[in-house]
């Protein structure tokens, strides 16, 4: 699977005077081993982390982003033959030729608790968080493998079927995450880092994992154009991903592009429909003594609709409710399918300002 999830960040909503509500919708997080890519298919960014609204302020205190995220994939012989190197189920001395498909799916519930300043940070607005997973993955792997072995014989012939299955259940990488947004009227800007700590499940023998047993980078910086009037808007970002060895499999994945886009119409203040998508692409090759398979760089396009609804909960919090799937593409040496968010979040609510007292006059 891949790392990180929903993430419609921060939703700031058209209201009365051009004001907004700010909400963090952000859904998902880069997440486990089921949409893959890279190593055996497997990246660190899951692709529509951000959507609509990524770069639009938010109201500062706490907010907290609850998502569960599913997704169904497949692919064919050259992914599942790369993860049949990578589980180390294809010996170094067989020259390996594998036809065979691989399959995945995986539930997953993610909660990311941020906090956004008040104070203006080099003239944004400052947000960090947290992104904590737990879920499980089911991967089945079943075709032939053929070839010639090597032995100290001479060179045999070799020919096996096999029928792979595995699944897992338990907690993923923690996720830190920052971001610093501007604002000047209709136009939003922002930047952000992010990264992967590997402590989630993790083992190079198994098909299925939560974590991806490796460190990560990505840092990158969006745009969302946002007019309360007509309520139209639209967002993209772009970021990249830098990825440390995976010291389990001496295996390095190259470094990744991404970008993340959502366009959506305001039909009420409280009413948001839309759609979203995104472009994955490794931009540089697999590398390190673990790889057996060559450049191996993959890519994903993905498309799909969205909806939000804005649920008042009391005079100073709110609730944003937001629905989204995407259906896969375009894919090269990564599984291709379709994945579904559902994301609830609890945040600030914009307070209006109170009318000042109105002088009294005696004769």
């Amino acid at each position: 699977m891949t790392r990180i999830g929903e993430a419609d960040c921060s939703r700031r909503l058209p209201g009365k005077r051009g004001a907004g509500i700010a909400v963090f919708a952000a859904a998902s997080a880069l997440v486990s081993q089921t949409a893959l890519a890279d190593e055996g298919g497997v990246s660190f960014w899951l692709p529509g982390f951000f959507g609509s609204l990524a770069a639009a302020p938010q109201q500062p205190g706490w907010s907290l982003t609850s998502i569960y995220y599913h997704t169904s994939v497949s692919a064919g012989a050259n992914v599942a033959a790369a993860r049949e190197f990578e589980i180390g189920r294809i010996p170094v001395n067989l020259t390996a030729t594998v036809n065979a498909s691989l399959n995945a799916k995986a539930d997953l519930g993610l909660v990311m608790p941020t906090y956004t300043f008040a104070t203006p940070v080099f003239g944004g607005q400052l947000t960090v968080g947290a992104i904590g997973i737990y879920g499980r993955a089911d991967t089945s792997l079943a075709g032939t493998v053929t070839g010639a072995l090597a032995t100290p014989l001479g060179t045999l012939p070799f020919s096996r079927f096999d029928t792979i299955s595995d699944s897992v259940s338990g907690f993923g990488d923690v996720l830190p995450i920052a971001t610093l947004r501007w604002n000047s009227g209709v136009h939003n800007y922002m930047t952000y880092i992010t990264g992967d700590i590997p402590v989630g499940a993790y083992d190079s023998t198994r098909l299925s994992n939560i974590g991806i047993g490796h460190s990560a980078i990505d840092a990158g910086g969006g745009y969302t154009y946002l007019n309360p009037q007509t309520g139209h808007e639209f967002s993209g970002v772009l970021g990249f991903t830098y990825n440390f060895t995976n010291q389990s499999t001496q295996y390095q994945n190259g470094v990744d592009m991404h970008f993340d886009w959502g366009a959506s119409q305001f039909l009420t203040k409280q009413v948001q429909v839309g759609v979203v998508g995104y472009v994955y692409r490794e931009l540089g090759c697999d590398t390190g003594a673990g790889d057996r398979v060559g450049c191996f760089q993959s890519q994903v396009v993905g498309a799909g609709p969205q909806l939000g609804f804005i649920i008042p909960l009391s005079t100073t919090t709110q609730g944003y409710l937001n629905l989204k799937s995407y259906w896969e593409f375009a894919n090269q040496n990564r599984p291709d399918g379709w994945n579904a968010w559902v994301t609830f979040v609890i945040s600030p609510a914009e307070q209006t300002p109170s009318a000042p007292p109105r002088r009294m006059f005696m004769k």
